[in-house]
């Protein structure tokens, strides 16, 4: 879930959201370097329960309950799973990758034919996608601006979380089944679906993520996070389709990785 760049103009800092920047290397960081004072952050190793930082808030109400704000995509999975525990190294676009990576045949790895119109993606490549939700009664669109408002400066905020493997198959899943597309359920703006047969979303507490911040440059804001443990592929035609045919959230390129948290005092501990 990043928070800065151009994407993210519309997000003012103010007193309430301090500007900030997201997370580069998973390497040992020194006690006295790591953020102070901050609450949990993200991303982390989901299989691992362990986590030292006691700055608690309260979980965010279930995706139905709150209205999808932004939508988008990040090159290798920013967390570290059981279905995604490959590495892909360290900078803006290492990560993890789905376990099957190597498994891929020819024809999934294909590149289609045609203009990509989602660019930063190809087949073989692990993508993480967030769908971002808020407590606020806004409208989906560009950007953490669009999850809050001059109203309602402090949402709860809740990221539900799928690692896709990326092949050339038609009859793989179909990314605009999990799109908005002008979608309001009960008069909240909702994704068309969410994914399912992943596993049972891990649930915690974090922060937002991208590769700006560090375990010594900690995000300022409170998210709660569910993540599938596995990864399912996905078809990199409705990728492109998706962008081609516009979005909402001006999405059409995928983007970088905060590197993995790893330092207990940064992280919550999971039940």
């Amino acid at each position: 879930m990043e928070t800065t760049g151009p994407r993210y103009a519309r997000f003012a800092p103010t007193a309430t959201f301090p500007a900030a920047a997201f997370f580069c290397t998973p390497s040992p960081v020194a006690s006295q370097d790591l953020c102070v004072g901050y609450g949990p952050q993200t991303p982390r190793d989901i299989s691992s329960p362990a986590g030292a930082n006691t700055r608690l808030f309260t979980f965010a109400p279930a995706a139905s309950r709150m209205n999808l704000c932004n939508l988008h995509t990040h090159t290798n999975a920013e967390h570290k799973g059981p279905g995604f525990a490959i590495s892909a190294g360290s900078g803006k676009y290492g990560g993890w990758k789905c376990n099957e990576t190597g498994d891929l045949t020819e024809a999934e790895l294909a590149v289609p034919d045609g203009d990509a119109a989602y660019e930063g993606v190809k087949p073989g490549d692990t993508i993480e996608v967030h769908w971002v939700y808020s407590s606020c009664d806004v409208t989906p669109g560009k950007g953490l601006g669009s999850c809050l408002s001059d109203a309602c400066a402090n949402p709860q905020l809740r990221v539900e979380a799928q690692v896709f493997l990326v092949v050339n198959d038609p009859n793989a899943l179909d990314f605009g089944d999990f799109a908005y597309a002008g979608n309001v359920v009960g008069g909240l703006h909702q994704a068309k679906s969410l994914p399912t047969g992943a596993g049972d979303p891990v649930t915690f507490l974090g922060s937002t993520t991208g590769p700006s911040f560090t375990q010594s440059k900690c995000s300022p804001l409170q998210v709660t996070w569910s993540v599938r443990p596995a990864c399912a592929k996905l078809d990199i035609n409705s990728l492109h389709r998706w962008a081609a045919n516009g979005n909402v959230f001006e999405e059409e390129h995928s983007h970088g990785v905060r590197q993995l948290v790893t330092a207990p005092e940064l992280l919550a501990p999971m039940n």
